[in-house]
């Protein structure tokens, strides 16, 4: 934990230079607290594969002999602007479970389990208690992936962040074998396209969001909403390892996509050979009412939209429609919401039936 003061603001109080470093507004004893909070949290996601324990200078993980020619898959990520939802209602369990499963996700679109995560939470002030919430978050879905929450760092910064705020930033490393490896090559004009729906929002578009719902009550039952406004601002990111896993371990899927941000007509491209256009059929799956509170309060053009949010559907998978019962049978929970074809212009993805 560090920081640093203007020597400007230092040069009016002598006594405010800080011979120690709480009066510099760094805590050591309650970065030592929050420690102890979670240590219990944080070895509740160890296997036998995790080398040594909490405090190291580096987290050890032992691959082991099991694997024939792997490849390790790395990524990081944040949570954005959802971040500000949960310090204005002072809730930070869930946000911890949105870092880590946004990360499984991404490395997931090429086929990897998810071995390890490593964590960053920078504050303005280190509260022990809300760090272990945010830590625990962390670790209840690194267990839900089978994911060791190996290491991390908590770093206290009152000349960067106001006291109430802070930042996360989450690193995960997966492994697929070689032969395994999901990246597009094999989809073809004729394959079904299926989808998962999301838990809502997930991580994504949240600064357009807060703008357009900054009239209503994050405490306030919205009509529409059925709850309150928060409660569905903070439903947490899901991971979609558990229901992809029967697919993968079949070998069905030709590519997947993570529908973050840049939305639907954003993330499907990036999976996509050449020549090829993804056809989604609109309605094929539900859309929230969030998202079109957000489009009406927020005066949003549904193309805007589009490319912002997952608008309901949080995953994309394309399979040969000949195996469509094989992917109904280990997938139930997907549903066919289009098809590639041969592209006949530079539109990557079209919505058919789009208002």
């Amino acid at each position: 934990m560090s920081t640093s003061r203007s020597f400007a603001h230092a040069q009016h109080d002598t006594q405010a230079r800080a011979s120690t470093y709480a009066a510099a507004g760094v805590d050591i004893d309650a970065g030592e607290r929050a420690v102890g909070l979670i240590k219990g949290a944080v070895r509740s996601t160890f296997g036998p594969r995790v080398l040594g324990d909490l405090g190291a200078f580096g987290g050890l993980f032992a691959l082991g002999a099991s694997y024939r020619d792997p490849v390790l898959v790395s990524s990081t990520d944040g949570v954005g602007t959802k971040l500000k939802v949960a310090i204005a209602l002072d809730r930070h369990d869930t946000i911890g479970r949105d870092l880590v499963a946004h990360c499984v996700d991404d490395i997931l679109t090429t086929g990897a389990e998810p071995l390890f995560f490593l964590d960053y939470v920078a504050l303005g002030e280190l509260i022990p208690e809300r760090v272990a919430q945010i830590v625990e978050g962390m670790a209840a879905e690194c267990r839900a992936n089978g994911c060791a929450l190996i290491g991390g760092e908590t770093a206290e910064m009152p000349d960067v962040y106001r006291a109430d705020d802070y930042d996360l930033a989450g690193f995960i490393v997966g492994v697929v074998e070689r032969d395994w490896i999901v990246d597009g090559s094999r989809i073809r004009a004729g394959d079904l396209v299926w989808g998962i729906e999301s838990s809502g929002l997930h991580t994504n578009g949240y600064s357009l969001a807060r703008r357009a719902l900054a009239d209503l009550s994050l405490h306030g039952v919205h009509p529409r909403l059925g709850r309150p406004l928060g409660d569905v601002l903070l439903e947490p990111h899901r991971s979609y390892l558990p229901t992809m896993r029967p697919l993968l371990e079949a070998g069905l899927v030709h590519g997947m996509a993570h529908i973050t941000g840049g939305g639907i007509v954003g993330n499907i491209p990036r999976v996509l050979p050449d020549g090829l256009t993804v056809e989604l059929d609109w309605g094929a799956w539900s859309v929230p009412p969030i998202f079109d509170l957000i489009q009406e309060l927020g005066v949003v053009s549904f193309e805007e939209m589009t490319r912002v949010f997952n608008m309901g559907l949080g995953w994309v998978f394309i399979a040969a429609s000949e195996e469509a019962e094989q992917v109904r049978m280990r997938a139930p929970e997907a549903r066919p919401v289009g098809r590639v074809v041969a592209a006949s212009t530079d539109e990557r993805v079209r919505l058919l039936g789009a208002p």
